[in-house]
């Protein structure tokens, strides 16, 4: 028979239950539940340009502390400055959830071979997360790198941006990538740290909430891209009438 000790080492040696990886795990939820609570709040202030561009320019100058401003006009360092805190915290999730990420081939066999032989929702659904996330790894910092060295928007600027600079296409990808990595990850978070145990609903609403974000992103693309069609070059910044 195999000593406690014995088994008690051998789980020390392979790093089973190491108090690093405890950490990591709810350093990874903590970052995963801000930045999908940003992107329901973020898919909503850009579809703002939904309701007009003069709804659009205001949602801006609020965001970006007009108020604070002697001319009402919001300062695009904040953008800048909260584009950079973002992109940290996306570094950070992403180098917790790596250790989870297949690594090699074999394994990545292994995973498609289990995945066929089982009909287990959560371990499909994070499957999606997983091929969601290493999409999310290349666009997330392409679009928060073009926010830092260019903060300036606004209903002209953003549509510019869209349609003009042909960032349609980076979110024509980016925005289905985050919508699934995000609400399949607020789900799974929601189930592993025991929040509900009614994962039948918790799922139908993660669905809900994929569609609704997916259409309602789709709509604001759309919009800026009927906008930045009118706009002649070189494109003056918006101004209300």
């Amino acid at each position: 028979m195999i000593s406690v000790t014995r088994v008690h080492t051998r789980v020390k040696t392979q790093g089973i239950g190491h108090p690093w990886s405890a950490k990591a795990d709810r350093l990874q939820s903590a970052t995963g539940i801000m930045l999908g609570c940003f992107l329901l709040l973020h898919m909503h202030f850009e579809s703002s340009i939904l309701l007009g561009k003069e709804a659009f320019y205001q949602v801006v100058q609020l965001l970006e502390g007009g108020m604070f401003s002697s001319t009402g006009h919001g300062f695009p360092m904040v953008t800048k400055v909260f584009s950079v805190f973002m992109l940290l915290v996306v570094i950070v999730h992403a180098a917790v959830a790596l250790r989870r990420f297949p690594a090699q081939l074999g394994q990545w066999r292994a995973l498609r071979s289990h995945l066929g032989g089982i009909n287990h929702r959560d371990t499909h659904a994070w499957f999606w997360q997983l091929i969601t996330g290493f999409i999310l790894f290349f666009l997330v910092p392409v679009h928060l790198f073009t926010m830092i060295l260019n903060p300036e928007i606004g209903p002209h600027l953003s549509a510019e941006r869209v349609y003009h600079d042909n960032a349609w296409l980076l979110y024509a990808l980016l925005l289905p990538a985050v919508v699934i990595h995000a609400m399949i990850g607020l789900y799974r978070v929601a189930v592993k740290w025991g929040i509900t145990a009614q994962r039948s609903g918790l799922r139908k609403l993660a669905k809900v909430l994929i569609i609704y974000l997916l259409c309602l992103g789709s709509a604001s693309l759309v919009a800026y891209m009927f906008i930045g069609s009118e706009l002649s070059v070189p494109v003056q910044p918006y101004v209300p009438q």
